[in-house]
C-alpha cells in the first residue's frame, strides 16, 4: 500500500512538473520573436481556415511550434477571425502580435493617385497601365463606364474625385472608380451647402463644370477665387465665357499645342467663344480648391485676363485695359 501510495505521489509530481515545465515554454513561446531575418509579406487567401493559416506559418518556417500557436488562437477565440489580406511581418513579432496582426486586418495598402486637372481618358489610361488594380471594366468609350460602374445615363467627364487612394491587394478597377465617383458628389455636395449667395448655378453640377474650366485655367490657388469672379461676372453680364481650355477640349485629340484663329469658330457646345454660357459638361477632373472656388468667387469688377507667360495672370477691368495686356505679355512676347 505504501509504495503504490508512493508511485501515485511520483507520478503526480512528475505530472506537475511536466505541465509546469511546459507552460514555461508556452510562455517563452509567446515572448519570443518570429523567426524572420527581414521584413516579409505573408498572405492570408481568401476562404483560408486557421489551420491553413498555421500550416502555412510552418511550412515557410515562421513559426515552428504551431500547437502553441493554435492553443493561443482558442484561448483568446480568435481561431474564426482571421482576415484575408496581405499582412507586413516584421522581425520584432511574436506570435501575440502576430494573431493580433491577422485578426485586425489592418492588411498592406497600395495608393493610386487621380491627378487635378486629368481628363477621364488620362485616367483610364493610368488605371490600365497599372498592376495594383485588378482589371475588370473593359474601357471602349466613356459611356460605357459609367453603365458598368451602375450610373447610366450620366456624362464620365468630370465626375472623378482627383486624390491619392489606398486600397489593399485585389481590389477593382470597378471598385476603385465607384470610389473616386462618390467621393466627388460628397465633395461637391459639402462645398455646395456653404457656397456664396446669388450664383449663377441652378445645380452643383453646374457648379462642377464651372469648377473644370478654373481648374484648367490656373495652376495658382491664389488665382482660383479671382478667375472664378471674372467668369461669374461674364455669365451675370449675359457675356460668352471666351476661355481657351474649353475650346482645347472641343478640338480633342488633335489639339497641338497651338489655338489657331480658326479653332475659335469650332461649331462645338465645348466653344465659349462661340456660344455663352456654361458648355454641357466638365472638362476635367477637379480638385476641392477650384469647387470651392466656383462656389465662392472673390467680389470685384474684373471682366478679362491674360497670362503673363509665369504661370500667373493679369487681371483687367476693361476691355482697353485687356487688350493693352495682350499686347504687352502675349503679342511682344511672341516677336
Amino acid at each position: 500500500m505504501k509504495r503504490l501510495f508512493g508511485f501515485t505521489v511520483v507520478l503526480s509530481l512528475s505530472f506537475l512538473v511536466t505541465i509546469a515545465f511546459l507552460y514555461k515554454e508556452y510562455q517563452t513561446f509567446l515572448e519570443t520573436s518570429l523567426s524572420i531575418k527581414k521584413q516579409i509579406i505573408f498572405e492570408v487567401l481568401p476562404g483560408m481556415s486557421f489551420s491553413d493559416v498555421n500550416k502555412k506559418l510552418k511550412k515557410l518556417d515562421l513559426i515552428k511550434k504551431t500547437g502553441y500557436f493554435k492553443i493561443l488562437a482558442l484561448h483568446t477565440r480568435k481561431t474564426n477571425n482571421i482576415k484575408s489580406g496581405e499582412y507586413l511581418l516584421k522581425p520584432e513579432l511574436n506570435p501575440v502580435d502576430l494573431l493580433n496582426l491577422l485578426v485586425s486586418g489592418k492588411v498592406i495598402q497600395y495608393s493610386f493617385t487621380i491627378v487635378e486637372g486629368w481628363q477621364v481618358a488620362d485616367m483610364v489610361q493610368a488605371i490600365n497601365l497599372t498592376d495594383l488594380l485588378e482589371h475588370t471594366l473593359y474601357f471602349d468609350g466613356s459611356e460605357n463606364i459609367m453603365i458598368q460602374l451602375g450610373y447610366p445615363n450620366k456624362v464620365t467627364e468630370g465626375l472623378f474625385f482627383p486624390d491619392t487612394y489606398n486600397f489593399p491587394k485585389g481590389t477593382t478597377d470597378k471598385e476603385f472608380l465607384q470610389r473616386a465617383y462618390l467621393r466627388l458628389h460628397d465633395v461637391l455636395n459639402e462645398e455646395w451647402q456653404s457656397s456664396a449667395k446669388d450664383l449663377p448655378y441652378k445645380t452643383p453640377y453646374e457648379a462642377l463644370i464651372m469648377a473644370s474650366i478654373i481648374e484648367k485655367e490656373t495652376s495658382l490657388a491664389s488665382e482660383r477665387s479671382t478667375i472664378a469672379g471674372v467668369f461669374i461676372r461674364r455669365l451675370n453680364k449675359g457675356m460668352k465665357l471666351q476661355t481657351d481650355p474649353t475650346v482645347i477640349y472641343a478640338i480633342g485629340k488633335e489639339f497641338n499645342g497651338d489655338i489657331r484663329k480658326k479653332d475659335l469658330n469650332i461649331d462645338s457646345p465645348y466653344n465659349t467663344y462661340r456660344y455663352k454660357g456654361l458648355p454641357p459638361s466638365p472638362i476635367a477632373l477637379v480638385g476641392r480648391e477650384a469647387i470651392h472656388a466656383a462656389l465662392n468667387p472673390e467680389k470685384g469688377k474684373s471682366l478679362y485676363f491674360v497670362a503673363k507667360g509665369d504661370g500667373s495672370h493679369y487681371f483687367s477691368d476693361t476691355l482697353k485695359e485687356h487688350n493693352q495686356a495682350v499686347v504687352k505679355y502675349q503679342l511682344k512676347k511672341n516677336n
